[in-house]
């Protein structure tokens, strides 16, 4: 389940809660009754193993390359 941060426009209570994406969100502050205002965060998102770097799918491309014209060179001349 995510966890959703809120804040009261009234009195600046802040908190995290977790609620299922199905739920609705929360309007109406625990503490005071006031109004909840959800606040968004960045996520930080780390892209790990092979292909997701340019240089990655260069080197590959290349080799796939070269090894299908030395292929069909050597073919043509048999």
């Amino acid at each position: 389940m995510p966890t959703y941060s809120y804040r009261c426009t009234e009195c600046d209570n802040a908190f995290d809660i977790q609620q299922a994406l199905s739920d609705d969100s929360l309007t109406e502050c625990p503490s005071c009754k006031g109004k909840l205002r959800k606040l968004f965060n960045t996520v930080g998102v780390t892209f790990n193993g092979s292909g997701f770097y340019r240089t990655d799918s260069r080197s590959s491309g290349d080799s796939k390359s070269s090894s299908s014209s030395s292929s069909s060179s050597s073919s043509s001349s048999s």
